[in-house]
């Protein structure tokens, strides 16, 4: 294999969090190296520039960004493109609703039960103030919690319970197992 870098641009830190455990070595399956670059409270210009150096260097990107209450992907797209210079559509990756409905996709019953929370059988619609909501009292923290379901994270329960965590997984060609 011919050394790629990746960035994956993400949002914060609960993404930042997801990805490295979840979906980096995913990831580091097609690309020599992989880094993160949470741009959430960066400037456009920042963010412009950023990818005009990856370009530059021949590497790839991925920006990710959650839909929050925006009515579809494509106009989620529109409107990302339309704050950031020279960012390619199909390098946009929209998480729905938000993150943390990926987190919770990748429960199954079990491990639901095992944390204290509802199991969901579909994801897609869950926003953080709903995570929020589940926090058992046991956990010390959003983070511990948010830890716990990594411990319990089952990669083919998730892609069958939210849509855009199989769009991604089907987009970059990822074995479930």
């Amino acid at each position: 294999m011919a050394y790629k870098l990746l960035f994956v641009l993400i949002e914060g830190n609960d993404d930042e969090r997801f990805f490295n455990r979840i979906l980096k070595t995913k990831l580091e399956e097609k690309y020599s190296a992989v880094s993160f670059y949470k741009h959430a409270n960066v400037q456009n210009k920042k963010i412009s520039n950023f990818l005009r150096s990856i370009k530059a260097m021949d590497a790839d990107y991925i920006y990710v960004e959650d839909i929050d209450s925006v009515p579809c992907v494509t106009a989620k797209k529109r409107k990302i493109q339309d704050k950031v210079d020279c960012l390619d559509g199909d390098k946009i990756m929209v998480v729905i609703r938000e993150i943390e409905s990926w987190y919770l996709a990748g429960l199954d019953g079990s491990g639901s039960k095992e944390l204290g929370i509802k199991s969901f059988s579909v994801t897609n619609n869950l926003t953080k103030d709903h995570f929020n909501h589940l926090i058992p009292n046991q956990f010390d923290s959003r983070i511990d919690f948010m830890m716990e379901i990594l411990n319990n994270f089952q990669i083919e329960v998730a892609t069958q319970k939210n849509e855009s965590f199989k769009y991604f997984f089907e987009k970059h060609n990822f074995d479930v197992c």
